[in-house]
């Protein structure tokens, strides 16, 4: 296998993708000690942090809402428009998990100016516009600096309806669970970091839109979902069913992987992000498979899919929620 480009992006960044993300419990530590909007104001909003959401909602007028994310991170693959593309699909899917429709998106970008050309940066800008271009998104520009490690994202700007919004909260017991994307892009993305082979596939999960599962999703009366992306599925699966009140089954052979990824946990490929949503989970799961397929469970994904409550066509059913004896748990069998 090549690299596209002679320069090794993920060479420039301690971390890589979503695997960067700041430990969830250490997280909501933080933004456990912040204020929440008061007066008029907090009467218009629908979503904020309380529940851990992939986006906050705001009513504007009657049923529409406005729905805004945030999301940049540091290369996950060598290529420059790959890397584009993957960031902008990722910052769009917080909308899509939500229920929403992207409408605008600003570039958020950060480059390492004495260290690498911004030819290179133009590529993942352009790789951003394709993104957007083909999901029917406008890009208005956005703010750079210059920083030691590159970094690029997306904040996006959608609209939803304010009454079927998809959210964390909304999850009943009996209802089955549906991934409409394959794990194993955490491992993958390690092992191109630290070899340089490129895995097709899982450029081109990353890659993929959660447009069409989200209006699926809306279409099929679902009310509930997330997309799982730095802190796994268990680790969004968690957020899930204790937001709801709620607790789950995962029938851990239903979940589909990435070609390779199974070869890349085996030889050790494991990014830090995935152990941390492990530990950070553990004490919440009762499980009867083994520590690998744990991992591959809690593997930080990048771009990934969405985990609906609800049955989706076309996409496997992976577990079900059920009610809560005490503390929310997940049983992994």
């Amino acid at each position: 296998m090549t690299l596209t480009s002679p320069v090794r992006l993920t060479q420039h960044a301690a971390g890589g993708g979503c695997a960067c993300k700041v430990p969830p419990g250490e997280l909501e530590q933080i933004v456990a000690s912040l204020p929440g909007p008061v007066g008029e104001v907090a009467e218009n909003m629908l979503v904020g942090v309380e529940a851990g959401d992939d986006a906050a909602a705001v009513r504007i007028d009657g049923s529409r809402a406005v729905i805004a994310t945030a999301d940049f991170f540091t290369p996950v693959v060598d290529d420059p428009y790959d890397w584009g593309r993957i960031a902008a699909t990722n910052a769009l899917s917080d909308v899509y998990a939500m229920g929403g429709s992207p409408l605008v998106a600003v570039n958020l970008l950060s480059w390492p100016r004495g260290t690498l050309p911004f030819e290179l940066a133009t590529e993942v800008l352009r790789g951003g516009a394709a993104v957007c271009a083909a999901a029917g998104v406008l890009v208005g520009g956005g703010h750079s600096i210059d920083d030691p490690e590159p970094k690029y994202g997306q904040a996006v700007t959608g609209l939803g309806d304010a009454d079927r919004l998809l959210r964390n909260d909304a999850g009943r017991p009996g209802v089955p669970l549906t991934l409409t994307k394959p794990l194993g892009l955490g491992v993958l993305n390690n092992r191109h970091k630290a070899t340089g082979e490129r895995f097709e596939e899982a450029v081109v999960v990353m890659t993929t839109l959660n447009e069409e599962a989200s209006r699926a999703a809306l279409a099929a009366g679902v009310r509930c979902a997330t997309d799982v992306t730095g802190f796994g599925l268990l680790g969004h699966l968690y957020k899930l069913v204790r937001a709801s009140g709620v607790s789950a089954v995962v029938e851990a052979a239903a979940v589909p992987y990435v070609e390779g990824a199974r070869a890349a946990l085996a030889d050790g490929y494991v990014p830090g992000g995935s152990r941390r949503n492990l530990d950070w989970v553990r004490p919440h799961l009762d499980a009867t498979v083994g520590e690998d397929e744990l991992l591959l469970l809690a593997d930080a994904q990048t771009s990934g899919g969405l985990l609906v409550a609800g049955e989706l066509p076309g996409h496997p059913v992976i577990g079900e929620l059920l009610p809560a004896e005490g503390p929310s748990r997940i049983e992994v069998r």
